[in-house]
């Protein structure tokens, strides 16, 4: 039976706790208990110190990235408070990765892709109430900002036509700073960059192992 890859995500609200560790070790022993027993790897363990009203979120995009390098599943703590964070909730969805909590092992990527529908439903009835409330505002009179443009809607056709190649520039996206390590450790040919991502554990997207054919592609995406 092939070992399983984990990468861990531990996320607290403010600098402080950061720095002390305050709700970190809690989290870690949360994730490492549910770890223990049976063949596995713990590949990387990735922190993030943001508020959870904030929607950007570089150490999650890193995890989610680090998941699809290595095939891994993403592990968290806890799960309790998930639902009220759209954020996490949508990039999750977004990220096309496996993933699961210690303290609710059930609930998988379909249950989270429910809970992030929920979200996007909750988001879109403010929008609405927000839009109406603007109009009222304009229809007495009140002077509101200009128009600030924006990128038109793309139909569910042009995604689906987009998909393939979205996903193999994402791919190449994701192995790019790899790449880049493996460049400044001294690989030059193609040859030399497949063996440092293979001697680093990266699989290819199809799982298997580089070769310099494959690296050629992915350097020639955009």
């Amino acid at each position: 039976m092939a070992e399983a890859q984990f990468i861990s995500y531990l996320r607290v609200s403010t600098a402080k706790q950061g720095a002390s560790g305050l709700g970190l070790e809690a989290q870690r022993a949360a994730v490492t208990d549910y770890l223990n027993g049976g063949r596995w790897t713990l590949v990387s363990e990735v922190v993030e110190v943001e508020s959870g009203k904030r929607n950007d979120r570089p150490k999650l995009a890193e995890a989610l990235r680090l998941c699809r390098l290595h095939n891994a599943t993403l592990v968290i703590a806890k799960l309790d408070r998930l639902s009220r964070d759209a954020a996490f909730l949508l990039n999750l969805q977004a990220g096309n990765v496996r993933f699961v909590a210690a303290d609710m092992p059930e609930a998988n990527e379909m249950v989270v892709g429910i809970m992030a529908v929920v979200a996007q439903a909750e988001r879109k009835m403010i929008s609405l109430r927000t839009k109406a409330a603007l109009a009222a505002a304009k229809a007495r009179g009140v002077k509101l900002g200009g128009d600030r443009g924006g990128m038109p809607p793309v139909g569910a056709s042009a995604r689906g036509g987009e998909a393939t190649k979205a996903k193999a520039t994402t791919r190449a996206w994701d192995v790019a700073p790899v790449i880049d390590e493996v460049q400044a450790a001294g690989a030059v040919s193609l040859r030399e960059i497949a063996a440092g991502l293979n001697a680093r554990g990266i699989p290819t997207a199809r799982g298997g192992t580089w070769s310099a054919v494959q690296v050629k592609r992915v350097l020639a995406r955009p």
